[in-house]
């Protein structure tokens, strides 16, 4: 089986203030795995190097085999992403903020437009596609973000706390679909949250804090009999 995600040591400093350090973890095809970590805990800069916006001071990524740092172009190609930030074109309709995307990655014509039909229908959006993005709702444009991410068929998803600034309902929508889209499209997926009700027991969980790993398991066995939650706090120092 050939592993989705290798993060083999990665660390990385800014200036004197150390952001990761030895950082590992595998991820399988099929595979849902939460990054779980407080503000601050180094979630936002592991994927800034796994997208290949910072380059580590030590370790290196591969994506489907490919090394990260060696063949950019192959890694990223495997790779599908959702910022924290959104990064859509309010005033450009669902649609053409699809068509631009897939021509980034190299489809044009009927190739891309059966891509956007079957990654929007995928998302239950099909219906808007003549709508600009500004008249969404967060969900939507969430939903709309995530089939961008599918439209050239990534190995690896990538999720940056997609689900902020969501209400409950919707985030609980939204991290059920993802979830879907691991188990049907064998995917590995990684998606970061500080958040532990998007997490299930049977998840993998990877728990980094001070840009340290400090639990890599099932949900559930770290959890050990208790609330999430509560493990969590301990394993981040905060019992208050």
């Amino acid at each position: 089986m050939t592993v989705r995600l290798d993060v083999q040591g990665i660390s990385h400093r800014f200036g004197k203030k150390t952001a990761l350090n030895d950082v590992c973890f595998k991820l399988n095809p099929g595979t849902f795995c939460a990054l779980l970590g407080p503000n601050g805990a180094g979630k936002s800069t592991l994927f800034s190097i796994m997208t290949r916006l910072f380059v580590p001071d030590a370790g290196q990524v591969l994506v489907d085999g490919y090394s990260l740092a060696r063949e950019p172009g192959k890694a990223l190609a495997c790779i599908g992403v959702v910022f924290q930030q959104p990064t859509l074109d309010l005033d450009l309709t669902v649609w053409r903020n699809l068509k631009y995307f897939a021509a980034l990655h190299g489809m044009s014509g009927a190739e891309a437009d059966k891509r956007i039909t079957a990654c929007l229908e995928r998302v239950n959006m099909a219906e808007r596609v003549g709508e600009k993005v500004r008249a969404l709702n967060g969900g939507h444009r969430r939903r709309m973000e995530i089939a961008r991410a599918l439209i050239h068929d990534p190995q690896v998803l990538l999720l940056d706390e997609p689900t902020v600034g969501l209400d409950a309902a919707t985030r609980q929508s939204i991290t059920a679909y993802v979830h879907d889209l691991a188990r049907e499209r064998d995917l590995a997926v990684l998606w970061a949250t500080h958040l532990v009700d998007e997490i299930n027991d049977e998840d993998r969980l990877v728990v980094l804090h001070e840009g340290r790993i400090c639990a890599d398991g099932h949900a559930g066995e770290i959890a050990t009999g208790r609330s999430l939650q509560s493990r969590f706090l301990e394993l981040t120092g905060d019992n208050e």
